[in-house]
């Protein structure tokens, strides 16, 4: 948190826009181009080339931030639990942590974490909408149904719909433990009462063992389970007031599939009605599961056996001396086996190996830290010569094969090129690939209409490059501004496909 403006340019790079949101009403965190000479310790952001950057937003702000340096905030909560927001539920809870508490004679009456932003391309996009942006609605192409959707277990909001209008709520976080849970089921209480709503109908993932879901089955109303990336997509077109079948770019780290199967790499004809799974990227396995993704180097060596095959042992791979080649012999083993080893189609999973392969991150303390290292360390520069891939068509589906790219990543890192030249390199490759099969699909379904959605685009590196890439190509492309890629936004789709759906059939 910084005084002013003028502090603000001290130590990041200011666009107009970013200046203009920044200093916008809402107040959000923004993330910012760090200077070199910027008077905060690397440690606060490391490997990033952003800080997150606010301003006072309360008069007590201003007064703390009066006659100091920038001070470096963080929410008050530990790891996977909700903020404390009760003064006797701060002293206990962070007791151990924090060394003063600054407490205040007026009570706080709900929790809510401060919202993310950033602009890429002129346009602002969230990464975390909350405090300053809720309850904004967002008025919807069609509407008469009240109905609650519960989001996802990552980075989870939820979100109420009353006739045309969407009401997103807070970001809540993950729904890992019973503390998140309660805070998520009284936020959906605090925003029903706020607006005088009674839904009709709840919409919930489809995946059965999250916490969200187990609180729409608990709920004695109607229930419509709605896809994961199907929700992504109708989140996108609901935002931009999209009512007509799209191509669906649903790119993210996990979501289950409507095959049982991990989803993540989804290229989806879709509507607010319906999908269909046109596309997606080759499968692998994912060793140990939930274990795969804390450990990116276990998605690198699925990765490798599948670019390799039987002779990946005879090959040189930096990457196995690291983790040790009994590990190393121990996935392939799982993988072969199908031991403990879903199989999945993630986008976000692919980043995790290539972070790994390139030795940009073996092990994660953090969701998406080997791929958003990967985007950072990439070069300014690019040689205009992608990868090679493959497309394939499977049965009625088409296959974005990357096994040649991970091979020539390999020679690359042999012949000892930058790990910045590969990283950009991979970004454009995924930049070619996804554009091809959008034309492929453009030729068979007659669409031009892209909507881009899921975690994944986040990266603003790879969403710059497809966006530029899939326009010259011919396209409309939308991408997200008013909620987050990410699960953040996940609720409004379902709300919407919810809503499309029931009152569809209520009129039948």
């Amino acid at each position: 948190m910084i005084r002013d403006l003028e502090t603000a340019k001290s130590i990041c790079f200011l666009s107009e826009a970013e200046e203009k949101l920044l200093s916008s009403v809402e107040r959000p965190i923004v993330l910012l181009a760090k200077r070199e000479s910027m008077p905060v310790v690397e440690d606060v952001a490391p490997g990033n080339k952003y800080l997150g950057v606010m301003l006072p937003y309360t008069p007590l702000h201003h007064l703390l931030l009066e006659n100091a340096p920038p001070l470096v905030m963080t929410s008050g909560n530990l790891t996977d639990e909700p903020l404390a927001y009760k003064d006797e539920d701060a002293l206990v809870r962070l007791g151990t942590i924090a060394d003063y508490f600054l407490v205040h004679d007026r009570e706080i009456f709900t929790r809510c974490d401060d919202s993310v932003a950033r602009v890429v391309g002129q346009k602002t996009q969230m990464i975390r909408r909350s405090r300053g942006y809720v309850p904004n609605v967002v008025k919807l192409p069609f509407g008469s149904r009240q109905v609650l959707a519960v989001g996802a277990e990552l980075k989870n909001t939820f979100c109420l719909l009353k006739d045309d209008l969407a009401f997103p709520g807070h970001h809540i976080g993950d729904l890992k433990n019973l503390e998140a849970y309660e805070a998520f089921s009284t936020g959906i209480e605090h925003l029903k009462k706020l607006l005088h709503a009674e839904p009709e109908i709840i919409a919930h993932d489809m995946h059965p063992d999250y916490l969200s879901t187990r609180y729409a089955l608990e709920s004695e109303l109607p229930l419509l389970a709605v896809q994961h990336h199907h929700a992504h997509i109708a989140s996108c077109m609901a935002e931009n007031g999209i009512d007509e079948k799209v191509i669906g770019l649903s790119f993210d780290g996990t979501g289950y599939g409507s095959d049982g199967t991990v989803w993540g790499g989804e290229f989806l004809v879709a509507d607010f009605q319906e999908f269909e799974r046109v596309a997606h990227f080759a499968p692998v396995g994912l060793p140990g599961g939930e274990a795969a993704i804390n450990e990116p180097w276990r998605m690198a060596v699925s990765y490798l056996g599948a670019a390799f095959g039987d002779r990946l042992l005879d090959e040189d791979v930096p990457l196995f001396r690291r983790v040790g080649p009994e590990k190393v012999r121990a996935i392939l083993r799982m993988i072969e086996r199908q031991v403990n080893t879903p199989v999945t189609s993630s986008c976000g999973r692919l980043f995790d190996a290539v972070s790994s392969l390139t030795g940009v991150r073996d092990f994660v303390s953090f969701e998406g830290q080997a791929a958003m290292e990967l985007e950072m360390c990439a070069s300014e520069l690019y040689s205009g010569h992608p990868y090679s891939y493959r497309i394939f068509k499977q049965e009625d589906c088409h296959l974005l094969d990357v096994a040649d790219m991970i091979r020539e990543i390999l020679e690359d890192l042999r012949r000892g090129t930058a790990v910045g030249e590969v990283s950009r390199r991979f970004h454009e490759t995924l930049g070619a690939g996804v554009t091809e099969m959008c034309g492929i699909i453009r030729d068979e379904k007659a669409l031009g209409t892209v909507c881009m959605s899921g975690g994944v685009f986040q990266n603003a590196l790879l969403s710059g490059i497809l966006m530029k890439s899939l326009a010259a190509a011919g396209f409309r492309v939308y991408v997200h501004s008013l909620v987050p890629a990410n699960d953040g936004g996940l609720a409004l789709g379902q709300a919407a496909v919810a809503c499309h759906r029931s009152s569809l059939s209520r009129s039948g």
